[in-house]
């Protein structure tokens, strides 16, 4: 029998993973000391993700990817044994505390140190997000609690250290925290370098918390959590899911209360029968291209000089006169009561005519003076969110037990991406999006084309890989994807899932055959280069060029003949 390749093997991986977590939901707890808890986590080493780095070295604690696990779950998620996933409960009458990471839009409650409480709004990729973090986590604090001990069975001397800098709270500098950092740096195995790199990344990376040494109390709560499991069973690490979550998945109930709200601010707003263009994009790109330059031209004479993206990081930090324009000007928020984490804005466009626009904009005024049309901005989704969101957004509204179909001429997603090809910062136009680990594969008539963007960012036009999640990249599977016949561009979560909700609707007559299409993806990081991985950070300033490239070319097919 011939041998498995790499590509072949992670293939595997990500299955037994999807299986096992969907088969624990369905079961409703399960303990990753357990047997199906070493299941998950054997998948995971398997799949050895790129953002986890060094997991499968026992050796070594992984340090980047315990940076990016932390931003994006909650506060104290290290000292937890008992960890329960659910779907809406009405908390918000109780004392416990609400706890929002910083760089990821989830809410879970504290309900005592020991006990953590995650409210899922966001489907079956949030599942997967949840538990493949905290399955990492726990491979991390085990390696750790092998650190506190001797060849004796004794308490090591550097583990001792590290349990008198947690006592004293005092925040520690100079010579002391030096120390400190390099008798951490030994239980870590990391270099003093690295350790002291995530030291001050975790110092600032939660900017609400009063927290401080703490890859410090880190560290030491996952070691003793594993220590109090080794003491006894009721200590073990349980992960809970209620029969509400279980009952809640593919129901679609937080999407759909969404999507009502959305049509009914439209009909509020007397725009349900004007022509309506979608885009999936942050919140703040298409309003700052269409209002930026007359909020600050006027005050600015210099404004006109600069390009549009130097222009574009000029209003960065103006983003009260930006919106305060816009509020003017046909521009209408409609914050989230739905707990999908999507807000959305409303833009009536027949309300821009009298504005500058940048001189490097083309925009034909006559659209806006006589087809009106209206732009809705909808906020990232989240994974497989994106099918339930964008689904229930195409159906028709009911009045009277009759359809009205929104009259929607184009959809149009800007996302975040991983390329393969390319480098941060580059773009990368869908020809077609393919499903990881599953044989679905949708074609893309994508009405943006390269033509689109000028030479100054490198465009890449191909296939796009539709990922189970963030923390389930594996390189040679990716590889596999770039250089075989597949000649994948990239990798996202959201848009294999939006054009599945675009097909159905299609095929259910809500919406036109002839409605646009257009995908672009800016590239976010690069699963395949070392340093270049989503736990090495954000893309900072140089991400302007790309986010506004893009939405500036949305904009300007939107808003042409």
């Amino acid at each position: 029998m011939q041998p498995l390749t790499k590509a072949q093997k992670a293939r595997i991986a990500i299955r037994i993973i999807k299986t096992t977590a969907d088969a624990l939901a369905l079961r409703g707890y399960y303990k990753p000391s357990g047997k199906s808890g070493q299941t998950l986590a054997n998948g995971l080493r398997m799949l050895s993700p790129e953002i986890y780095g060094s997991m499968n070295d026992s050796r070594i604690i992984e340090l980047k990817g315990l940076e990016y696990v932390i931003e994006r779950l909650p506060e104290g998620i290290e000292k937890c044994n008992r960890i329960i996933l659910t779907a809406q409960d009405d908390f918000d009458q109780t004392s416990f505390q609400k706890i929002i990471p910083p760089k990821r839009r989830r809410i879970s409650y504290r309900i005592s140190e020991k006990e953590i409480c995650f409210v899922i709004t966001r489907g079956l990729s949030e599942i997967y997000d949840i538990l493949t973090h905290v399955t990492f986590l726990n491979i991390e604090a085990n390696k750790i609690f092998k650190q506190m001990k001797d060849r004796e069975g004794n308490i090591a001397n550097t583990w001792k250290e590290l349990e008198s800098v947690v006592k004293n709270e005092a925040q520690l500098t100079g010579d002391t925290l030096d120390h400190a950092l390099w008798n951490l740096s030994i239980i870590l195995g990391r270099t003093l370098h690295e350790t002291k790199d995530t030291y001050e990344h975790l110092e600032k990376y939660n900017p609400n918390s009063k927290a401080t040494n703490v890859l410090f109390h880190i560290i030491h709560h996952l070691g003793k959590r594993v220590e109090e499991e080794h003491l006894s069973r009721e200590n073990e690490l349980l992960i809970s899911f209620t029969p509400s979550l279980i009952d809640m998945i593919g129901n679609q109930s937080y999407s759909e209360k969404w999507a009502h709200h959305i049509k009914a601010n439209l009909k509020n707003l007397d725009l349900m029968d004007r022509p309506l263009h979608i885009i999936s994009a942050n919140l703040h790109s298409v309003m700052n291209t269409l209002y930026g330059y007359d909020s600050v031209s006027k005050k600015n004479k210099n404004t006109s000089d600069k390009d549009f993206y130097g222009f574009i990081k000029d209003i960065a930090k103006k983003d009260k006169e930006v919106k305060s324009t816009a509020k003017k000007h046909g521009l209408y928020e409609i914050p989230d009561s739905s707990e999908t984490h999507i807000e959305c804005q409303i833009v009536d466009t027949s309300m821009l005519n009298n504005l500058a626009f940048h001189p490097s904009q083309n925009i034909d005024r006559s659209v806006l003076k006589n087809e009106k049309p209206v732009i809705l901005v909808i906020d990232y989704a989240f994974g497989s969110q994106a099918f339930e969101v964008m689904d229930e957004l195409l159906e028709p509204l009911y009045e009277n037990n009759k359809p009205v179909k929104l009259n929607i001429k184009s959809i149009s997603v800007m996302g975040k991406a991983g390329i393969l090809p390319g480098e941060k910062n580059d773009i990368m136009l869908p020809t077609a999006h393919v499903f990881e680990g599953t044989s679905d594969n949708y074609i893309v008539d994508n009405d943006l084309q390269k033509d689109d963007f000028d030479d100054s960012v490198n465009v890449y036009v191909g296939p796009m890989v539709t990922v189970v999640g963030t923390s389930l990249q594996n390189k040679d599977m990716l590889n596999r994807f770039q250089t075989s016949s597949w000649k994948a561009v990239g990798l996202e979560m959201e848009g294999g899932h939006y054009q599945k909700a675009i097909s159905s609707a299609i095929i259910r007559g809500h919406i036109s055959k002839k409605v646009k299409i257009r995908y672009a993806y800016y590239a976010s990081d690069n699963p395949l280069i070392s340093g270049q991985t989503l736990a090495y950070g954000s893309m900072g300033e140089e991400g302007i060029k790309p986010t506004y490239m893009i939405t500036k070319s949305i904009l300007e097919r939107i808003l042409n003949h």
